[in-house]
């Protein structure tokens, strides 16, 4: 019998560690982990005292609101951002916006320090000084905002007018409100706009650093430069105390600028650059750069290291501490800016949301079997913190194995495969991951949980196949310029050899599976072989023609495949071009407010299915993205895979 592990259900009540922030002592860690609301729809914040001595965790912020993006202030007050009302109950749409709130460092009520009318979307604080991004009504005074805002939400109009292209993102329509970089002081008094005339240079994934002393804010600012249309960034430093542009960086660069790191004095600010090429795929390399300098001469950190690096905190004005994929994980490094030495981690799993601590530093880590948890690293030991997922012994029965397959050019595909209990065979889900610039590997996945499968009595097979990364750009790049179900394709199949040898699996109910670039290699897969029992296809490209001109990301499309609708063959790899030959009964799964990959794919893809006679069924959720986050959703998502493959190989 198998051991109860963790199933859908399970899963979803599990609370999710999503940020951490040292307290300026050291002592404790403020922690925010999403919950279930009381309706079970959504997820909320709570945020979480956790001392770094290992002592019992305390939730500091109860009650129904969402409290996240914790932050603190120099004297030790808690920042952080919340839906909370003023009063009793929320007033004119109050649950709706984010506000910055503090909570005094001696205890007490939370208080809270911005009215903006449209809301708070990130904040830094730091000496004296908060800087933020919130959302703005261009030309309406800002007394009339909030007024505007509930006009145009109650009667409208709704129209939306744009001049250049794209004009969607991720699960939304560009908005007729700008993104505007927001100053105040540590009391979130003295507001000021230093973006008055932003346009729509900070409305995707906008970044900012704010110097230690408040006194200048670098930020990311989006735009095109050229004819290529690829939306590329740069940097710009603004004086938080006049708005003035004391200096612009990395427009003159085909590429996109991130990880914004301002050392301990100010002196130095560390950031990737993420660099675009026609004929290769894209590479980051981390930089730091000399703010006293005249010029602010800049310093290549990652030259000759073949891996994408992100800076992700100062430890001290001469230590970087860098995270990077490597092999299946996110993995640390502190790289000395001196001798440019490097020093890794050496811990398994993947780390994120990583802070300077003390003389280490602390962070979230998490891997296969372990939900995200905080951390501290000290003396080079990674030492982990409060539990504050609720997962006790859920996943202590996952089997998990790693191994090697050579393709066919003598390339070794890195595989990780976790088992149930028992001697099987058992039935396999073999996953491939989506990106393609991406991976499967030792991380807690909120979305793919290869857990539940398990527990369900299936093996999950998680390759790392050409386009991968962690594993060098020249892997990486087998993905990239119309490549698409060339090597990739064959690397998976000499995985599903490999595996179809393994006496505790059973190669006749084995299950391709994936969503993003995975649904595309699943219908891919669909066209070329029947060997597997079944195919699930989540958020899948099927035609890249249609697929061309309907993506929030047509232009960054067109430069990776080499090919348009009207130049170069877009067909070549086209999943649909082979739906003759498609015979695998096939589950087709979609969000109808996915705009990177629309659902006029699942369409198109369920109506070729069912018109050759395909056994074949289509799940849409009218109401998720390129994702399934909300509880039900992924509990019904969960419950339609199993319950579509369990009953075709009972057949």
């Amino acid at each position: 019998m198998l051991r109860p592990m963790l199933d859908a259900a399970r899963l979803t009540e599990l609370g999710r560690v999503a940020a951490v922030a040292p307290s300026p002592d050291g002592s404790w860690l403020a922690v925010a982990v999403a919950r279930l609301d009381a309706d079970d729809a959504a997820y909320v914040h709570d945020l979480w005292r956790v001392p770094t001595d290992g002592g019992p965790a305390m939730r500091l912020t109860p009650g129904p609101w969402n409290d996240r993006a914790p932050a603190f202030r120099d004297d030790g007050a808690l920042l952080f951002l919340s839906n909370r009302p003023l009063g009793k109950a929320p007033q004119d749409g109050e649950d709706q916006r984010s506000q910055i709130w503090a909570l005094p460092a001696g205890g007490g009520e939370a208080r809270r320090l911005t009215d903006e009318p449209l809301g708070i979307q990130s904040f830094q604080v730091r000496a004296d000084t908060i800087a933020a991004f919130a959302s703005v009504w261009p030309g309406v005074p800002a007394e009339e905002q909030r007024a505007h805002a509930l006009e145009i939400a109650k009667r409208g109009p709704s129209l939306l007018r744009y001049r250049k292209s794209p004009v969607r993102y991720w699960d939304h329509w560009e908005p007729a409100t700008e993104t505007h970089v927001i100053a105040y002081d540590a009391e979130g008094d003295g507001r000021l706009d230093l973006t008055p005339s932003a346009g729509d240079e900070h409305r995707r994934e906008p970044e900012l650093a704010l110097s230690p002393d408040g006194g200048r804010v670098v930020v990311t600012v989006r735009g095109e430069v050229g004819g290529d249309r690829l939306g590329r960034s740069w940097l710009r430093v603004l004086d938080t105390r006049s708005g003035e542009v004391l200096e612009e960086h990395g427009r003159d660069h085909r590429a996109t600028h991130g990880s914004l790191r301002f050392s301990p004095s100010g002196g130095r600010l560390a950031f990737t650059r993420t660099s675009y090429f026609d004929e290769r795929i894209h590479d980051a390399a981390l930089f730091v750069r000399d703010l006293e300098a005249e010029g602010g001469a800049e310093r290549e950190l990652s030259a000759g290291w073949d891996r994408w690096p992100h800076a992700a905190a100062f430890l001290d004005e001469d230590t970087l501490l860098v995270s990077y994929d490597e092999q299946g994980a996110t993995a640390l490094v502190t790289v000395d800016l001196g001798t440019g030495e490097r020093a890794p981690l050496d811990a398994p799993g993947t780390h994120v949301g990583a802070h300077a601590w003390r003389e280490g530093y602390c962070g979230i880590a998490h891997d296969l079997r372990q939900p995200p948890r905080p951390f501290v690293v000290e003396g080079g030991e990674r030492r982990w913190l409060a539990e504050l997922s609720g997962v006790g012994d859920a996943t202590a029965g996952l089997r998990v194995e790693r191994f090697g397959v050579e393709s066919t050019d003598g390339e070794t595909i890195d595989v990780r495969l976790v088992l149930p209990e028992g001697d099987g065979p058992h039935p396999l889900f073999f996953w491939i991951h989506g990106g393609p610039m991406s991976y499967f590997g030792d991380t807690w996945h909120w979305r793919w949980n290869p857990a539940v499968m398990v527990q369900a009595g299936y093996a999950v097979a998680l390759p790392n196949a050409r386009g991968s990364t962690g594993y060098g750009y020249d892997f990486t790049n087998g993905v990239w310029g119309n490549k698409w179900g060339a090597q990739v394709f064959t690397d998976l199949m000499r995985v599903v050899d490999a595996l179809a040898t393994r006496e505790d699996l059973d190669a006749s109910r084995t299950i391709a599976m994936g969503g993003s670039f995975g649904g595309y290699m699943s219908n891919w897969i669909g066209g070329q072989t029947d060997r597997f029992a079944a195919i699930v296809t989540h958020a899948s490209v099927f035609d890249l023609r249609a697929f061309y001109g309907a993506t929030d990301a047509a232009p960054y499309f067109g430069m990776h495949q080499a090919a348009t609708p009207w130049s170069g063959d877009i067909d070549r790899y086209s999943p649909h071009v082979n739906l003759p030959k498609w015979k695998t009964p096939t589950l087709v799964l979609h969000g109808e407010k996915d705009y990177r990959v629309p659902i006029g794919e699942a369409l198109a893809l369920f109506e070729g299915l069912q018109a050759h006679g395909v056994d074949s069924e289509l799940v849409v959720f009218p109401d998720e993205n390129h994702w399934v986050l909300k509880p039900r959703n992924i509990r019904a998502w969960y419950g339609a895979v199993l319950d579509f493959v369990g009953a075709r190989l009972a057949r």
